[in-house]
C-alpha cells in the first residue's frame, strides 16, 4: 500500500485539526483565534506530534498576515491615510518608544546586557498584527475610536520593522561586517527608496490597466490568479529589500482602494487570507516551545507576566493620554499588550548576527507565543467584567434597556441611532409605530437615555441578537449604520437569514448604493441627496430665480438623477462603459435644462410683447 503525499497528510491534518477545534471554542465563548491555537498546539510537536517542520509552516502562513493588511489597505483611500499620517507616527512612535523604555529598563533589572536587553525590548514592544486586527474585524471595532488607534499603531510597527532589522547587525558581534556607513549604506537607501516608488508609481499608472486588460478576458479563474499574483509580486519585492512584506501589501491596497476593480479583488483574496490566517494561528500554535517551559517554569512566567504588565501600564497610559473613551481603553490595552509574530523574525536575525544568545532567545519566543495565547483568551473574562461593571454604573432601569432581555416584538427595526436613525425614530414614534433600535456605541445609548428612547445595546451584524430584536416577526429593517462595510454586512445577513423582511437601507454614495443594489436592496437612498438639493434650489432662488423656477429644476434634475442612476447600475463594474453613460446622461440633462430655458425666455418675450400695446394704448399722448 502506497504513503499519502506528505502535503496531502499535513493538509488533512490541519484542516482536521481546525474543523474540530473552532466549533469547540466557538460555542464556549473563547473566538476562533483560540480554537486555532489550541488545534496548533494539540498537533504540534509536544502535542501528538503529527507535524514536524513548525518553522516552513510558519514562514509559509505569515502569507495571510500579508493578504489581511491588503485588504485593510483597500479599504482606506490615499487620502484618508494621509489625514491618519499624525496618529500613525505620533501615536505609534509614542508607543514604541515608551514601550521600549520600560522593558529595556526591566530587561536591565534581569541583568541582561544593555545590547541584549535592547534588543529583548525591541522585540516585545511589537504586537500581534494578526490577532489584534481579526479581533477587531470580529467585534466590528475597525472604525471605532479605540480600533483607529490600534490600526495606527500596527501600521507604525511595521513601518518600524525596517529600523530595528537595520540596528541588529550594529548590536551584535558581526555588526562590523555589515555597511554602516558610507556609499554602501546610501545604496541601501536609494534600493529601499526605489521599491517603494515602484509599487506607489506602479500602483498608479500600471495595475489599473492591467486588472482592465485581465478583466476583459472574462475568465473569473485568471482575474483570481491576477490578485494573488500581484499580492505576491509586491511581496517578493519588499523581501529582495528586507522591508516588511505586509508593509508593500498594505501600500498597494491603498493605491486601489480607490478602484472599480476593489470589490472583485476582496471577494476573490477574501478566503485565501482567512484560510491562511487560520493556518498562521494553527502554526503560532505549534511553535510553542514547551521544553523551556519545563526546564524554567518560574523564570518563564515572571518573563510573561513582567512583559505583559509593563506594556500594559504603557499602553494603557497612552490611550489615557490621548482622551480614549474609558471603555475602549481596556480591550486597546489588551490587543496592544501581547506580543507579535514579527518578534519571531527579530529574535532569530538577532541570534544570527550574535546579538541574542540562543538560549535567552528561546525563552522569548516561547514567552511571545504564550502571550498570543493568552491575548484571546483574556478577552473573554474582560468582556464579562466590563460589561458587569457598566451595568453597576447605570440606572436598574437604564440597564435593563442596554441589552434585549427578551425576544421583541416591534414591526420595524432600525439598525443604527446616529444623526440619521434617529429621524427615522422620531418620526416612528411620532405615527405610534413601535420600533427596536440597536446601537452599539455606549456613548448613543447615554444620548438615547438622555431623550427617552429605547435603544438596544448591540452589534446588528449578529444574527442571534437581530433574531432577538424580532426578525423573525419585523416587517421592515431599517439600516442606519455610519460605515458602508457595517452597513453591507447587516445586509447580507438579513437577506441571508430573515428573507421576508423589507430592508430600507441609507448608503453613503453611489459605490455603496451599488453594492446595497447587489446584494438585492432596493430601498435605498443616499444620506446627502435630498438636503443637497434643497441648498442647490436656495443657491438657484439666491441667484434670481423665482422659487417655482428653482422648485422646477430641482425637481426635473431629481428625476433624472434617479433614473440615471438605474441606468448605471449594470454598468458600475465596467469602467468604461459606466463613464460612457454618465457622460451622455450628462449632456442630456444639459441639453434638455438649457432648451427649458430657452422655453421660458420665449414665454416671457410674448407675455411682454402681449402686455405692451395694452400699456401704450393706456399711456395719454403727449
Amino acid at each position: 500500500m502506497s504513503h499519502a503525499p506528505l502535503w496531502l497528510t499535513y493538509g488533512f491534518t490541519y484542516l482536521a485539526a481546525a474543523v474540530i477545534a473552532v466549533p469547540i471554542t466557538r460555542a464556549l465563548g473563547l473566538g476562533a483565534i483560540v480554537g486555532y491555537l489550541a488545534a496548533g498546539m494539540a498537533i504540534g510537536p509536544w502535542g501528538l506530534a503529527l507535524v514536524s517542520n513548525v518553522q516552513d509552516i510558519l514562514h509559509f502562513a505569515e502569507f495571510g498576515v500579508v493578504l489581511m493588511l491588503f485588504l485593510i489597505g483597500m479599504e482606506l483611500q490615499p487620502s484618508r491615510l494621509w489625514s491618519m499620517r499624525r496618529p500613525i507616527f505620533g501615536l505609534g512612535g509614542a508607543q514604541m518608544l515608551t514601550c521600549t523604555l520600560l522593558l529595556g529598563i526591566g530587561a536591565w533589572f534581569w541583568g541582561l546586557p544593555w545590547r541584549v536587553g535592547l534588543v529583548a525590548a525591541l522585540g516585545l514592544a511589537l504586537s500581534s498584527t494578526a490577532i489584534a486586527l481579526q479581533i477587531l474585524a470580529e467585534r466590528n471595532l475597525l472604525q471605532s475610536e479605540g480600533g483607529q488607534h490600534a490600526f495606527s499603531i500596527l501600521l507604525f510597527q511595521d513601518i518600524a520593522a525596517i529600523p530595528i532589522l537595520a540596528l541588529l547587525p550594529l548590536l551584535g558581534a558581526t555588526g562590523n561586517a555589515l555597511p554602516g556607513t558610507g556609499p554602501a549604506l546610501l545604496t541601501e537607501i536609494l534600493k529601499t527608496l526605489s521599491v517603494v516608488g515602484v509599487i506607489i508609481l506602479g500602483g498608479r499608472l500600471a495595475l489599473r490597466p492591467v486588472l482592465r486588460w485581465v478583466a476583459q478576458s472574462k475568465t473569473p479563474e485568471i482575474f483570481t490568479a491576477t490578485s494573488l499574483f500581484l499580492v505576491v509580486g509586491i511581496a517578493m519585492l519588499m523581501v529582495l529589500v528586507d522591508l516588511s512584506m505586509a508593509l508593500g501589501a498594505f501600500l498597494a491596497g491603498v493605491l486601489l482602494a480607490d478602484s472599480e476593480y476593489r470589490s472583485e479583488l476582496e471577494t476573490d483574496i477574501e478566503p485565501f487570507k482567512g484560510l491562511l490566517l487560520g493556518l498562521f494561528f494553527i502554526a503560532v500554535g505549534m511553535s510553542i516551545d514547551f521544553g523551556v517551559l519545563i526546564a524554567s517554569p518560574l523564570k518563564m512566567l515572571a518573563l510573561v507576566v513582567g512583559f505583559l504588565s509593563l506594556k500594559a501600564v504603557a499602553i494603557y497610559l497612552l490611550a489615557r493620554a490621548t482622551g480614549m473613551p474609558a471603555q475602549e481603553r481596556p480591550v486597546f490595552t489588551l490587543l496592544l499588550t501581547q506580543g507579535g509574530e514579527f518578534a519571531f523574525v527579530v529574535f532569530q536575525t538577532a541570534t544570527n548576527f550574535e546579538a541574542l544568545p540562543s538560549d535567552i532567545a528561546s525563552m522569548l519566543i516561547a514567552a511571545v507565543t504564550i502571550s498570543m495565547l493568552l491575548g484571546p483568551l483574556l478577552l473573554v473574562p474582560l468582556d464579562r467584567a466590563l460589561q458587569k461593571h457598566y451595568a453597576r454604573m447605570s440606572p436598574p432601569e437604564e440597564a435593563a434597556e442596554d441589552a434585549i432581555a427578551e425576544p421583541q416584538t416591534a414591526p420595524v427595526i432600525i439598525a443604527g441611532f446616529g444623526r440619521y436613525g434617529q429621524i427615522v425614530a422620531r418620526v416612528m414614534l411620532a405615527q405610534g409605530i413601535p420600533a427596536t433600535v440597536l446601537d452599539h456605541s455606549v456613548e448613543m445609548l447615554e444620548v438615547a437615555h438622555t431623550f427617552g428612547y429605547r435603544v438596544y445595546f448591540g452589534d446588528a451584524t449578529r444574527v442571534r441578537l437581530l433574531r432577538q430584536a424580532g426578525a423573525g416577526q419585523a416587517k421592515v429593517l431599517m439600516i442606519a449604520v455610519d460605515t458602508p462595510q457595517q452597513s453591507l454586512k447587516i445586509a447580507q445577513i438579513a437577506r441571508k437569514h430573515f428573507p421576508h423582511l423589507q430592508i430600507v437601507a441609507r448608503a453613503r454614495d453611489i459605490s455603496h448604493w451599488h453594492a446595497l443594489r447587489d446584494l438585492g436592496v432596493t430601498l435605498v437612498e443616499r444620506e446627502l441627496f435630498e438636503s443637497s438639493l434643497q441648498s442647490a434650489a436656495t443657491v438657484l432662488q439666491c441667484m434670481g430665480l423665482e422659487e417655482y423656477e428653482a422648485d422646477r429644476t430641482i425637481e426635473r434634475f431629481r428625476v433624472h438623477n434617479k433614473e440615471l442612476a438605474e441606468r448605471l447600475y449594470p454598468h458600475h463594474k465596467d469602467r468604461e462603459r459606466f463613464i460612457a453613460t454618465a457622460k451622455q446622461g450628462r449632456n442630456q440633462l444639459v441639453e434638455q435644462m438649457a432648451r427649458e430655458r430657452e422655453e421660458r425666455l420665449r414665454e416671457k418675450r410674448a407675455a411682454n410683447d402681449s402686455r405692451s400695446p395694452a400699456q401704450d394704448s393706456d399711456t395719454p399722448a403727449a
